[in-house]
């Protein structure tokens, strides 16, 4: 076994492998971008090298800053873990030219399988059913046009070289084919260095299946069950179980078997997963897609119903152990399901989100499992993945495993960032998840039901009490009475305070309090008229029935949380500051109100907006500018491209007009809900 091994990946990957290390005794050597200086997975190392600035290409993506760190730490091997260069045969080569352990498989079997042309052919020729489309690589635009017509709409566009779903394009209409095979390449390109693409037939209402294999230099090969990853958003997974409750035991096992022969196809050694699409109505009649070179982020699910753990596996192969166990051998017990927790708004397109950590507490322990790259205070930019941690949970059957995991995304606080923990914990209630009827479709149809109503207005109430003197501590000594904002004055009732509350991508929401000594009156989204009736607690909205103002008050509170009493009903938040330390309502700072989604709140304005404002949908970098000040422009024309994460968000004209603003160029750096352009609406004829 090695001495010590350094891990070419960073988050949550980083600090899960770097686990099994220590548990191994094996030092674990950490490599770092500016960007990471303080993160989780560089505490945890044994030791840490510093490779370059914060771009991926600088740095992770650099296979000789990579060499090099591993040269100066006496390294003897090289964990990819995934993204990144867990699939670049070019490094895997590389390690080994420079005496290095590829922990995976041979540069060999990762060119041929990161080709999926060529993957296709490879496995079709062993024997296993693939999914009818394009054949032959390099196919010009003009040719998947072609095949893509023979196939039949609709079909869909894959990046030849990549996976992760990113670049892969569904097209059901034949005339917008050009515009996204062009997108297709860009994404592509910035997320594999090759717009290489082919075309497949889609399969309507199909079933993301895939089997996890593991193979050693000596000729074995097994497999480890299937895994069900259905449950997906842009082609990118986000809930994972295993076992499928669509596979019966015979399904099972002529699955695993083709996975094995797709493996053996290839010259396959180590942990790897062979991806099968599989109509929901026909079990039986399975399709190869793809085969992933390296771990996946779902091998948790694998870990817990088989007792293996798989960065383990994959260490004593890489050392040139046989596996220590046969096909016979395997066994699956109970249920396992893993949500992944990211940086991103479900209410937005699950548009990338960005912050800093203010407060985190993530459940672990028991039948709950947590893989986390996250420390409080550390940043969360929109230069990498927007995957933070993945919460997994293991259970003597499925229904018990949805429950502990609605459970325990519950309990997961990330308070600073916008996250989808909410939206997976509805998610994971869904009827037809609960029933297990599955397929790649279900989130983007039912998306409406699965997001949130809106912020529980208990969140304003606690907020407004907080910002109001009510939640002042009591000075010590004597305070000058006139100095105090409580809405007192002479002769009658206390005059309302008025605070407005916005939360990123919505209207201010006002809240307006009175002092009624340590108890406070609060109306949620209040009148202009400062004792008008008004909407009380829990009935705030258009066409809601006007009510008496709710009775608050803050019942105790600590640093990291506070009680407040509404109305009789005492709710408890957890909370987090801003930076500088200031409590809700001042400033920016957070909540997370128990079994509902975690809150930012800004004291501002409404800020700049209208219908003629064009604004970041998400923090990012502008790539593509494809108009200029004066420009005439037609209704939903696109004028920008803004990428985050490696994903694209087009920036189209809500109308026809003129573009009278643009304060951006490519390159620009921009944060969620900057303004990009302005245009203006040509004027109607004849007015």
């Amino acid at each position: 076994m090695f001495s010590t091994v350094l891990v070419a990946n960073r988050g949550e990957i980083a600090v899960r492998v770097i686990r099994t290390l220590r548990e191994l005794g094996i030092r674990s050597v950490a490599v770092f971008s500016d960007a990471d200086a303080d993160a989780r997975h560089v505490r945890e190392a044994d030791t840490a090298v510093r490779i370059g600035p914060a771009a991926a290409a600088e740095s992770y993506l650099s296979v000789e800053r990579l060499l090099d760190a591993a040269r100066r730490t006496g390294a003897e091997a090289v964990h990819p873990g995934y993204g990144f260069l867990a699939e670049n045969a070019a490094f895997a080569q590389a390690c080994t030219d420079a005496g290095l352990a590829f922990i995976g498989p041979p540069a060999s079997a990762i060119s041929l399988m990161g080709d999926k042309i060529r993957a296709k052919e490879t496995v079709k020729a062993a024997g296993v059913p693939v999914v009818p489309g394009s054949s032959g690589s390099g196919l010009t635009d003009a040719e998947l046009v072609a095949a893509a017509s023979e196939i039949g709409m609709p079909v869909l566009l894959k990046p030849s070289a990549g996976g992760g779903g990113k670049g892969m394009r569904l097209v059901r209409d034949e005339a917008v084919l050009a515009e996204e095979i062009a997108a297709a390449r860009r994404e592509a390109r910035s997320s594999f260095g090759d717009d290489t693409l082919l075309v497949e037939r889609w399969v309507d209402r199909p079933r993301h299946i895939e089997i996890q294999v593991l193979a050693d230099a000596h000729g074995n090969v097994v497999h480890l069950g299937e895994r069900e990853c259905s449950l997906q958003r842009r082609h990118q997974k986000v809930i994972e179980e295993a076992p499928s409750v669509l596979l019966d035991e015979k399904t099972r096992a002529a699955m695993g078997a083709a996975a094995v022969d797709a493996a053996r196809s290839c010259g396959y050694v180590g942990a790897g997963t062979v991806e099968f699409i599989v109509p929901g109505n026909d079990p039986a009649s399975y399709y190869f897609m793809e085969m992933n070179t390296r771990l996946q982020v779902e091998h948790p699910v694998t870990e817990l119903i088989t007792g293996l753990d798989l960065v383990e596996q994959q260490l004593r192969v890489a050392a040139g152990a046989p596996l220590g166990f046969t096909q016979s051998e395997v066994t699956l017990t109970g249920h396992a399901i893993e949500a992944r927790v990211c940086a991103e708004d479900p209410a937005r397109g699950f548009l990338p989100s960005g912050g800093t950590v203010l407060a985190l507490s993530e459940p672990s322990g028991g039948a709950v499992r947590t893989d986390s790259g996250l420390t409080a205070g550390v940043p969360v930019g929109s230069t990498y993945d927007p995957m933070l941690s993945k919460v997994i949970v293991h259970g003597p059957d499925r229904a018990s495993a949805l429950r502990l995991l609605r459970g325990a995304l519950a309990d997961t606080v990330i308070l600073g960032v916008q996250t989808n923990a909410g939206f997976l914990r509805r998610l994971l209630a869904h009827p037809d998840v609960v029933s297990g009827d599955l397929d790649t479709g279900l989130v983007e149809r039912d998306l409406p039901s699965l997001l949130p109503e809106g912020v529980p207005d208990e969140v304003y109430a606690a907020a407004a009490l907080l910002a109001g003197t009510v939640a002042k501590p009591r000075a010590t000594g004597w305070a000058d009475p006139f100095d105090a904002a409580d809405g007192w004055r002479l002769g009658g009732t206390p005059a309302w305070t008025v605070h407005h509350f916005r939360l990123p991508g919505q209207d201010p929401v006002e809240v307006r309090t009175r002092s009624l000594g340590t108890d406070a009156e609060i109306l949620v989204s209040g009148p202009a008229g400062a004792d008008s009736a008004s909407p009380a607690i829990g009935a705030r909205g258009p066409g809601q029935s006007p009510g008496a103002p709710a009775r608050g008050r803050i019942v105790s509170r600590t640093p990291d949380t506070v009680t407040v009493e509404l109305d009789g009903v005492t709710h408890r938040f957890s909370h987090a500051t801003s930076p500088e330390g200031t409590w809700l309502g001042r400033d920016a700072d957070s909540w997370h109100v128990q079994r509902h989604d975690p809150v930012v709140a800004n004291l501002s304005g409404a800020g700049r907006a209208g219908a003629d404002t064009l604004a970041a949908p998400m923090p990012g970098t502008v790539t593509v500018v494809k108009v200029a000040v004066g420009d005439k422009v037609a209704a939903g024309q696109s004028l920008l491209v803004v990428e985050a994460m490696k994903m694209e968000h087009v920036i189209s004209s809500p109308h026809a007009g003129t573009v009278t603003e643009l304060d951006v160029s490519t390159g620009s750096t921009v944060a969620m809900d900057q303004v990009l352009a302005v245009v203006t609406p040509d004027e109607e004829e004849g007015a």
